[in-house]
């Protein structure tokens, strides 16, 4: 790693439907040396998540859009190169909001360490990390399943999908992935252990859910929002827990965000749609990180990472979220 150089991107514009390369600046700058209370880092590997979009938007969110002129924000893990922050020494491998760049000057109070030894470092922004806890909370603290019921989970070959339908079988209940593609189908049921999982690209969405869910629908946990909320919407059960964790179908729109055409359903079946992020479980990450490397452990539950290389790459490497390229947690090897 050139540490005297920091390759980095900057959002440029506000971008219109997809992101595009020129919607970033791509630059070489000299680190920043650490002041009290930062550390530098060599950053290692970036998390790339749909959120990302978002955070491109100007406009009231849970979390301030990023500034035109900044760099792109980012979770990301590496190593401390230099520390003026007690608690943080050089060759410590650390995680935080480091940014889409090759070194990150960052206030040591929004990182912390991370053992190496204990698993690869992938998997601590992926099952272990971000990740993992929305996964954990969005199913088990918002959708609270009881064993017995049936879950189902769009976007489930997704990096947070794929937690949910396994964690949810873990808990006692039957587990319905909605991905697109085949081969995405086939992994979801043969190797993670969904019972089964429904193709929207090539399956009739409604029908699907009317045979694989017949006594109805009691966890609903959406990733993707538009026409498949709606669908899944037509078949919740008495008081379902409909937990939005996103809507990636809708992240790049240039025209107005599609709420729900069926939100009746939540009347009549006295039902709760509820948001959820992450941030807000932020004092119980600790147990989560516990159980799930316990299940992991145990061979009850899996991660699949899609690591592309190069920080070079990050545009179009972002984009394969909103294309579907993906499969399995999207990172970036810088």
């Amino acid at each position: 790693m050139n540490q005297s150089e920091n390759r980095q991107f900057r959002l440029a514009r506000r971008p219109a439907g997809m992101v595009k390369r020129e919607d970033f600046e791509f630059r070489t700058d000299r680190p920043r040396p650490p002041e009290s209370g930062e550390i530098m880092v060599g950053v290692e590997y970036l998390s790339l998540d749909p959120a990302m979009r978002g955070w491109m938007n100007e406009g009231k969110s849970y979390i301030p859009p990023v500034r035109l002129g900044e760099v792109m924000r980012a979770l990301g893990l590496g190593t401390v190169i230099e520390s003026k922050a007690p608690g943080f020494a050089p060759g410590d491998t650390v995680s935080g909001q480091l940014g889409v760049q090759s070194v990150a000057t960052v206030a040591a109070k929004d990182c912390f360490k991370v053992d190496p030894s204990l698993a690869p470092k992938p998997l601590f922004l992926s099952a272990l990390g971000m990740t993992g806890m929305t996964a954990y909370f969005g199913l088990l603290a918002v959708g609270e399943p009881k064993p017995g019921e049936t879950v189902v989970v769009s976007g489930a070959a997704g990096a947070v999908g794929a937690l949910v339908g396994q964690i949810a079988r873990i808990k006692g209940c039957r587990a319905v992935g909605i991905a697109g593609g085949a081969a995405k189908c086939r992994y979801l049921v043969d190797e993670l252990g969904f019972d089964t999982a429904i193709d929207y690209k090539s399956e009739a969405v409604p029908a699907k859910l009317r045979e694989h869910c017949p006594k109805g629908i009691d966890v609903y946990f959406d990733n993707v929002g538009g026409q498949i909320l709606d669908d899944c919407l037509a078949q919740i059960n008495l008081r379902a827990r409909v937990v939005i964790c996103g809507a990636i179908s809708q992240y790049n729109n240039t025209t107005p965000v599609k709420g729900p055409a069926n939100y009746l359903s939540l009347l009549v079946n006295r039902a709760r749609m509820q948001g959820m992020i992450v941030f807000d479980y932020a004092d119980r990450y600790a147990e989560a990180a516990r159980d799930i490397a316990g299940w992991m452990r145990e061979g009850k539950l899996r991660s699949r990472e899609d690591i592309a290389d190069g920080i070079e790459t990050f545009p179009e490497t972002l984009l394969k979220l909103f294309t579907g390229e993906n499969f399995g947690k999207l990172i970036l090897k810088v």
